[in-house]
């Protein structure tokens, strides 16, 4: 979508790129490693102060002590420290359960680890699921569980009760549990973001990964990080080293930065902000007949199409696309059963305000 955004020179709200500014401390912390010779290879998991900023954050934010030398491994984004979680601590033919509607990589990722998903539905408009559910996607095979959250592209927060369900889930059946918390900064309407490595029983079994790319606006520096029980960090290190070498290095210096300089005030505005955007983006889409589900977190909606023409969501997304010169992902990205998404598009807000506004103004010819 994002090519033929380009093609027809559109406004695009596909592709989650995060056109926002960057901090300055974190650019000043990049630059100021450069300077300073933080341009070579690092440590196989990270250099020290990026190690030591994302103990620290753990620590402030969610009360979870984390040791920097042991637990903490800086990877090639958090893609990439999901990727080398999967090789590290799964096999092939194992079967890891994830929540429906689901982000495209982790997928994708299990296949390429040739792992099987199995999915458990996550029901609009609050994206509520049964813990029955978890249950029936079970079986002998099944090693792990995705815990996304914020998610994307649902937006969904989960609960600290939802996350206790899942913890006496993977208790009872000895899972790892991944989790993609990339979002943790974007929570809005009174909401707090929950890690499950905070919730009891859930810390042994846990890896947590999350990142810089949405909350400093630098998805293209691709840093990112894990952090687990010090036998699991070791090997999702190794994994890493073996296929990324290491995370750009003044890059990760920039990262730590930011993490370590910036104030409380920082993350606030960044909620504000975003939860400005939302409500503009939502009120456009409802006025243009596509009605939203207003996102509890993240930044994206996922908006009704089938009063568009068209029989996919692909199909709609091109109609939509052509009419008004607005992307979107069409929904079937984001299901198992392509039908179930053939009715919805993913929209992007992580824009600027101006693009927003033409955004918007061009929904209106709907």
């Amino acid at each position: 979508m994002s090519l033929e955004c380009d093609r027809l020179k559109g406004v695009n709200l596909a592709q989650g790129v995060c056109d926002t500014p960057v901090p300055e401390k974190v650019i000043a912390g990049a630059k100021l490693g450069m300077d300073e010779g933080v341009n070579a290879y690092t440590r196989y998991d990270g250099i020290a102060p990026l190690r030591r900023a994302v103990a620290g954050k753990m620590k402030s934010l969610y009360g979870l002590s984390v040791d920097p030398e042991t637990e903490v491994v800086a990877s090639g984004g958090s893609t990439g420290a999901f990727y080398s979680a999967c090789l590290a601590l799964l096999d092939p033919g194992d079967e890891v359960i994830l929540f429906e509607p689901f982000y495209g990589y982790h997928v994708n990722t299990l296949a390429a680890v040739e792992c099987v998903p199995k999915y458990v539905r996550l029901r609009a408009p609050d994206w509520s699921f049964d813990p029955k559910d978890l249950v029936a996607a079970a079986g002998p095979k099944t090693k792990a569980i995705i815990v996304n959250t914020p998610a994307n592209p649902s937006g969904k927060v989960f609960t600290r009760a939802e996350l206790e369900a899942v913890a006496a889930f993977a208790r009872e059946r000895d899972l790892v549990v991944f989790t993609d918390e990339i979002y943790e900064h974007f929570v809005y309407d009174g909401r707090t973001h929950v890690p499950p490595a905070a919730i009891p029983g859930l810390r042994e079994r846990c890896v947590t990964i999350s990142g810089a790319s949405k909350t400093f606006s630098v998805t293209g520096w691709r840093v990112g990080y894990a952090v687990a029980k010090p036998e699991w960090a070791r090997m999702i290190g190794y994994m890493s080293d073996l296929i990324y070498v290491c995370a750009p290095a003044p890059l990760q210096a920039g990262v730590a930065a930011g993490l370590m300089e910036l104030p409380a005030a920082y993350y606030e505005g960044l909620r504000a902000d975003y939860a400005a955007k939302r409500a503009m983006v939502c009120a456009a889409l409802e006025k243009a007949g596509l009605p939203p589900v207003s996102p509890q977190g993240a930044y994206y909606i996922l908006a009704d199409t089938t009063r568009l023409p068209g029989r996919t969501g692909k199909e709609r997304a091109m109609h939509l696309l052509e009419r008004t010169g607005v992307a979107a992902v069409p929904g079937e990205a984001f299901f198992s059963n392509p039908g179930d998404g053939y009715g919805l598009a993913r929209f992007c807000y992580a824009k600027t305000d101006a693009d927003l506004k033409e955004a918007c103004r061009r929904l209106a010819k709907l």
